[in-house]
């Protein structure tokens, strides 16, 4: 029986799906080596001294004053990752507490006051992108922080800086389009 145009698949099909797979295969080790060194960063004693911390687990991805004037320390996974951790150092150099920063608990600090992008950095790590929304003339610059929302879902939490860029406007969750199987390579 001969073969109709309907039922033919795609010559390159076959090699899309291949190809997805090899990227797949070759990404999954990369970010449970990267999951693994900074798991258990969480449980970093208060009281460590920032070297100890580093000798373990790398250097630190900021080092920022954040808005109470303190120092302050953040390993980020962004860009692909959905974790950050946190602290504030003493005069010492002594880790004060190491917190989990992109969660939906610690994304609520933004409705404290009024949060510029230094601050929003010093206190979230960099994120994963930066992003515009809007029409013309209305267009506000969006940063987005990949993470598990409820330590669930793959989220990205938007956070807006309206038209100017100078303070955070609003913020909210959505759904991260990386992790989305229609646009997974090879699909």
């Amino acid at each position: 029986m001969p073969h109709t145009p309907s039922t033919l698949s795609s010559p390159c099909q076959p090699a899309r799906q291949h190809r997805g797979r090899i990227l797949r295969r070759l990404l999954a080790p990369a970010l449970l080596a990267s999951l693994s060194a900074c798991a258990g960063i969480g449980s970093t004693a208060p009281g460590t001294p920032l070297t100890q911390i580093e000798a373990h687990f790398g250097a630190p991805t900021l080092q920022c004053t954040d808005r109470n004037g303190q120092a302050r320390a953040i390993w980020s996974q962004q860009p692909l990752g959905q974790y950050a951790w946190g602290g504030t150092l003493d005069a010492a150099g002594r880790i004060e507490a190491m917190q989990p920063i992109l969660t939906d608990e610690h994304f609520q600090v933004l409705k404290q006051g009024t949060w510029t992008p230094e601050q929003v950095r010093c206190e979230f790590g960099p994120p994963a992108f930066i992003d515009s929304v809007g029409l013309p003339g209305t267009r506000q610059v969006v940063w987005n922080y990949r993470y598990r929302q409820d330590h669930v879902w793959n989220s990205l939490m938007f956070v807006y800086f309206g038209q100017d860029g100078s303070h955070v406007t609003r913020f909210h969750p959505g759904p991260d389009p990386l992790y989305d199987p229609d646009r997974m390579p090879g699909r």
